[in-house]
């Protein structure tokens, strides 16, 4: 009888079929690495945050006069609420994590680059909706960072000509932050954004699964674009067929279970820094969850340093090393414009960094310390000699599209393997 019932479903909705052809027998080159395993644990994540956070509605308050005291009622009257608040807080920033490894996966190994344009613009959208998403997520609890924070960052779109005043006034839903931008940032956090990034993830996945997965070579498995070859009649069995056809049995193995049995270790590994920091240390010394937000906002009251919460840091700082508060938001918002721009900035014709030039491997290892160091300045408390180490670093964040624009065009490169390696 189950089987009688699947085999009806299967008939009207292809669950089985595109499963099999998506996961269970999708051809994943066979030498995907230890930087593959975010992809997977961003997914995991993002399951965590949406479930946890449909759990935490059920006991928010969102007003100005009760958000701050509904989240300690979560900490301390729910039942386990504690450990869905720091999981959910803990999520927030681990999904950040994963996302920029991630991404720099993507820019080491030249996933960006041609035929994968729509995969990395997809990502990208991906990471803008989750900056927003983060950021009226901050706002919620309503303590003092997350205030100050919130007025802060929406006073930036005060700086556009012209539209800036109405337009900062419109996403704050009053001439000042209060309660009316907290109810507004509350359903575009619960409803609107969350639907927009599955639907993106969704669209992501789609595309990569119809060019097929890059791998650590950066060269292409010999077998037909696409998820399925038109002349095969049975995607059940894609993964044999690929095999038989062109005899690449160690090119590809099919996603399950090689590949899933890879992302398990890296998930068993991932779960354990979780959960430890989700236990003993939630706070993470003020980086994951900072000190003024347990005290209630009060818009009388300035905190003595304000600045976002880590993942924004490097674009903050960014933003402060441009005197000018209109050029400094372009600057900001440019960093992230080009980082999408990716695929067009370079103009190499080999993917990845292991044949490429020994000036590229330096150029990006550069990028990723800028990176890091700009967040170190970015969320620390300013000082004269920030002030000018932004204003470098941001010189040398530009610099590195400038410089990969000029070299990839006559980049001399090692020779391709005909067939990935191991």
């Amino acid at each position: 009888m189950s089987q009688g019932i699947l085999n009806w479903i299967e008939k009207r909705i292809p669950m089985m079929r595109v499963a099999k052809m998506h996961a269970i027998e999708y051809p994943a080159p066979k030498n995907m690495n230890f930087w593959y395993v975010f992809g997977f644990l961003a997914t995991i994540v993002l399951i965590n945050q949406i479930v946890t956070g449909i759990w935490l509605t059920m006991s928010f308050v969102p007003s100005a006069e009760g958000a701050f005291a509904s989240v300690e009622y979560i900490m301390r009257e729910v039942d386990y609420g504690y450990i869905i608040r720091y999981m959910h807080s803990t999520g927030a920033s681990a999904f950040f994590i994963v996302v920029y490894m991630h991404m720099f996966r993507g820019m080491i190994y030249g996933s960006y680059q041609k035929p994968r344009e729509l995969i990395w613009l997809f990502g990208m959208f991906i990471y803008l909706a989750l900056m927003a998403e983060a950021f009226m997520g901050y706002v919620l609890p309503w303590g003092q960072m997350s205030y100050w924070g919130a007025q802060v960052i929406v006073s930036l779109f005060g700086a556009i000509p012209v539209i800036g005043e109405d337009l900062t006034v419109w996403i704050q839903g009053d001439y000042v932050i209060s309660g009316a931008t907290l109810n507004r940032f509350f359903a575009l956090h619960v409803i609107a954004l969350p639907l927009v990034l599955v639907i993106l993830v969704f669209l992501h996945i789609v595309a990569l699964h119809e060019v097929g997965s890059n791998n650590p070579d950066g060269v292409d498995v010999k077998r037909p674009k696409g998820s399925v070859a038109e002349e095969d009649k049975t995607p059940y069995k894609m993964h044999e067929y690929y095999t038989k056809k062109y005899d690449i049995i160690n090119d590809v193995v099919p996603f399950f279970p090689h590949i899933v049995l890879k992302d398990l270790v890296a998930f068993c590994f991932f779960l354990a820094a979780f959960a430890y920091v989700m236990f003993f240390n939630p706070e993470m010394g003020g980086y994951f969850l900072e000190a003024p937000n347990f005290e209630q906002a009060n818009p009388l009251k300035t905190p003595e340093h304000i600045f976002p919460v880590w993942y924004f840091t490097p674009f903050y700082a960014i933003l402060k090393a441009v005197p000018d508060k209109l050029f400094g938001v372009i600057a900001m918002f440019a960093a992230i414009a080009l980082l999408a721009l990716l695929p067009w900035i370079d103009r190499g014709k080999v993917r990845s960094w292991r044949y490429r030039c020994g000036l590229h491997k330096y150029n990006l290892l550069m990028f990723a310390v800028v990176f890091i160091f700009l967040g170190y300045l970015g969320g620390t408390p300013q000082q004269d000699w920030k002030v000018i180490a932004s204003q470098i670093c941001t010189f040398l964040y530009f610099g590195f599209f400038a410089l990969l624009w000029l070299y990839s065009k006559n980049e001399k490169t090692k020779p391709l393997p005909e067939r990935v390696t191991k």
